[in-house]
């Protein structure tokens, strides 16, 4: 059984998907409401499959301090899991440990891995709208046979990273986070393969490639991602062509 560690932010305006207020329609609390959806979406699609999510939140104390608020960050998290979940008493919701990413994502794996006896884990940023059950079980079973297995994503990007061995995780997501990942699983002696790719979003042009996707697959009667969708429709987020130009637009 694979752990699906989807690290997650409290949702708040500012801290989460920074770029993607700069470089898009969408207001600071509109690019929020996404992020809280995605997450939601990232939930299910772990409980979904034939993993184990564990919500694995940033603390208050790893965020900076103008995020942070009244409201505890684990307090905020629970919240946005318990609305897609329902009851969390079958949950594992546990903070991060370190200063960066990196350290953080590597402290998950390696205690889960070395520690408590798990036979995989995956990290997952929350950020992958199409994230689904399928691709959680199909890395699950690429790992048996290879100890570390990524999903590609636009720009160099990875939005699903799992692992039944440790690597060096010291930068081990710095950009390329894909090649970058994978050149860390080989210099660890390890197999390395890949998921199919699926688009992450953290800036507007990935709403350029996200949104007809969406639609596209709303058309056809095809599985969409429940929340992500809900959001987009209560938007009415398109993709228009304007002058040649490709642009997000609320109709």
């Amino acid at each position: 059984m694979t752990v699906v560690a989807v690290f997650a932010d409290p949702p708040r305006p500012g801290l989460v998907l920074p770029k993607l207020a700069e470089t898009s329609p969408l207001t600071q609390s509109e690019v929020t409401d996404l992020y809280t959806a995605m997450l939601k979406d990232a939930f299910l699609a772990a409980v979904r499959s034939g993993g184990e999510l564990l919500v694995n939140y940033r603390p208050d104390e790893h965020l900076p301090d103008e995020f942070v608020t009244d409201e505890p960050a684990a307090a905020a998290v629970r919240a946005v899991a318990a609305d897609a979940l329902g009851d969390l008493s079958d949950v594992r919701v546990e903070k991060q440990v370190g200063s960066t990413f990196d350290a953080r994502a590597g402290n998950t794996v390696t205690h889960l891995l070395d520690t408590e006896g798990e036979q995989s884990v995956a990290v997952v940023r929350g950020n992958a709208p199409f994230l689904t059950r399928t691709l959680v079980d199909s890395a699950a079973m690429k790992l048996r046979a290879s100890p570390v297995v990524l999903g590609p994503s636009a720009d160099g990007r990875c939005y699903y990273a799992a692992f039944a061995e440790p690597i060096d995780f010291i930068e081990a997501f710095a950009d390329p986070e894909i090649e970058t990942l994978a050149a860390h699983g080989r210099d660890a002696g390890l197999d390395v393969d890949f998921v199919p790719m699926q688009p992450t979003v953290e800036t507007g042009a990935d709403l350029l490639t996200v949104l007809p996707m969406l639609h596209a697959r709303r058309e056809a009667g095809r599985i969409v991602p429940k929340h992500t969708a809900e959001f987009v429709a209560e938007l009415g987020l398109r993709v228009a062509v304007e002058d040649g130009a490709k642009q997000v637009v609320r109709v």
